[in-house]
């Protein structure tokens, strides 16, 4: 089995893994989320029926401007937080040494999330391969596009 394949298969079993995936937030929401550096971020978003605050640690895919991240949902339009901004956009992130900022949730067109894909592909071509593998196999279809928020700061 090549080594390419293991490690999605980890991945995403690691992905389908509730705790695991849930961890970096205690990081996060005791300050320490510097320690994950500035490829990751929370987001802090409402949920769409309960009004509850929810949390979820994301990859930033890109940050074109100051102030500005691009953010993929690898389980597509059926990811909850990705349902909860469409239905609320009012959210807040924390990334770095910056934390609990108010920011406006996008979702990007699908030309827009192809677009910011395949730059990120191009930027992180060992990230996008095993990350690509990683997705296939825990939702258990291609890869083609999928869909992106920008979060701009307020």
């Amino acid at each position: 089995m090549r080594r390419s394949t293991v490690g999605a298969g980890l991945g995403a079993k690691a992905l389908r893994t509730r705790w695991l995936v849930r961890a970096p937030i205690a990081l996060y929401r005791a300050g320490f989320g510097f320690l994950l550096g500035r490829r990751l971020l929370m987001l802090e978003h409402r949920g769409r029926v309960s009004g509850e605050r929810r949390f979820v640690v994301l990859e930033v895919v890109e940050q074109p401007v100051a102030d500005e991240y691009v953010i993929v949902s690898g389980f597509g339009v059926r990811s909850q937080w990705y349902r909860n901004v469409v239905a609320d956009p009012s959210v807040r992130i924390s990334t770095g040494f910056r934390r609990n900022l108010p920011a406006t949730a996008t979702p990007m067109t699908e030309q827009e999330s192809a677009d910011a894909l395949a730059r990120y592909a191009r930027q992180h071509p060992r990230a996008w391969k095993q990350l690509r593998a990683t997705i296939e196999q825990a939702t258990g279809a291609p890869v083609d596009t999928l869909p992106m928020v920008r979060l701009r700061v307020r």
